[in-house]
């Protein structure tokens, strides 16, 4: 069982809160103190103007009393990008055996420290490296083979939210392995929807918030929905159709730094604040898709709010008619995920915001920011 150091000096919620904002007034008063040297009258000079939306903070966190995190996480050093994790689909190799096609994933579980704030390190248990894993994307229909190996230092699973047989369950007794051991899961993609896997050895709470998640897309076939098949093809990767979409996949989850079952840092896709410093480029002419998922731990439920804007939602992704038209919010329970769907066609460019509507989790990290733009 995983039993980390506790800190020597213990990091609370309310902790984190008052840093920030005694961290946003010091920077308050260093720029003031600057202009006033630059001047002699409170003036600042004319600095050139940012070439892009990633020379500028947004302007719309001011509004916000800059609850931000200072300072950068070394993505590098990470071995993953928030941006790029966005978009980076897996879809692994393909092959066709008996006249169909098969998918071949390699999954890799590690150790590793990971930086999720600027200074903050956290010892996390990995898919591949990361944190979420890989989103794996196949189309419906498909044979998925995963071959699995555990180089971590505890038994590790991968439990698929999706159609397969007890054997392919990865719960202990099947499916689970131990250190240096080595499994194949096999099965067809079935449902389409926007589903997850995770690790579901014991205990579950700590394999789980460690980081052992990751979303799992099945598209659609047309061939098999007739009746849905402008709304299918829009979704299937590679067609015309679907390149006319942007994607994009968000897992909610967030970070116990102290292991005492609360969590200190929210976010998507494991950087608080990440899409705040780094907004989200959104061509205004095009539709927006996100794959949404919901990983959080020690908080029955988390929720994605859009600002100046409404969105169609499909809960679990395996319909192709919206469950909820024209919402603002969604709530989501552990493990609980669905497609939203919107547009920002008849909206000016500008900066739009998205968050949690759970203040403390916003203030804790789970915010982000559309740059909408002219194609």
């Amino acid at each position: 069982m995983d039993t980390p150091d506790q800190p020597t000096d213990r990091v609370t919620r309310r902790g984190l809160l008052v840093g920030g904002l005694l961290a946003s007034g010091v920077a308050t008063l260093a720029a003031s103190a600057r202009a006033q040297d630059h001047s002699g009258h409170g003036a600042a000079p004319a600095e050139p103007a940012p070439t892009s939306a990633y020379d500028a903070p947004p302007p719309h966190l001011g509004a916000h009393g800059n609850m931000t995190t200072v300072g950068e996480v070394d993505f590098e050093a990470n071995g993953f990008d928030p941006s790029a994790l966005l978009t980076d689909w897996d879809v692994g190799t393909p092959s066709i055996e008996n006249g169909r096609t098969v998918r071949t994933f390699e999954i890799v579980a590690e150790d590793k420290e990971i930086e999720i704030a600027p200074g903050v390190m956290f010892p996390a248990w990995t898919y591949n490296g990361r944190v979420p894993g890989p989103t794996l994307r196949a189309k419906e229909g498909d044979r998925l083979r995963i071959v699995f190996r555990n180089f971590g230092s505890h038994p590790h699973s991968m439990h698929f939210h999706g159609i397969h047989s007890a054997r392919m369950d990865g719960v202990p007794g099947a499916g689970l392995i131990g250190p240096g051991e080595e499994f194949v899961y096999e099965f067809d993609a079935t449902p389409f929807g926007c589903h997850l896997y995770h690790c579901h050895a014991l205990p579950l709470k700590r394999h789980l918030h460690k980081g052992m998640y990751g979303a799992f897309i099945i598209d659609p076939d047309p061939a098999l929905h007739p009746e849905f098949d402008a709304s299918a093809r829009s979704r299937l990767l590679g067609t015309p159709e679907n390149a006319q979409w942007q994607e994009m996949v968000m897992v909610m989850n967030a970070f116990d730094t102290n292991f005492d079952n609360e969590n200190e840092f929210y976010a998507v896709n494991s950087i608080p604040n990440a899409y705040g410093n780094r907004p989200i480029r959104i061509e205004k002419s095009r539709p927006v898709r996100i794959y949404l998922v919901n990983v959080t731990e020690f908080d029955p439920i988390n929720s994605f709010h859009l600002h100046a804007n409404f969105f169609d939602y499909y809960d679990t992704g395996t319909q192709l008619t919206p469950t909820l038209k024209t919402v603002d919010l969604i709530m989501q329970c552990q493990a609980q995920r669905g497609i939203l769907e919107f547009s920002y066609a008849r909206h000016e460019p500008g900066m739009y915001m998205f968050h949690a509507h759970q203040s403390e989790f916003t203030e804790l990290g789970w915010m982000g920011m559309f740059d909408v733009v002219e194609a």
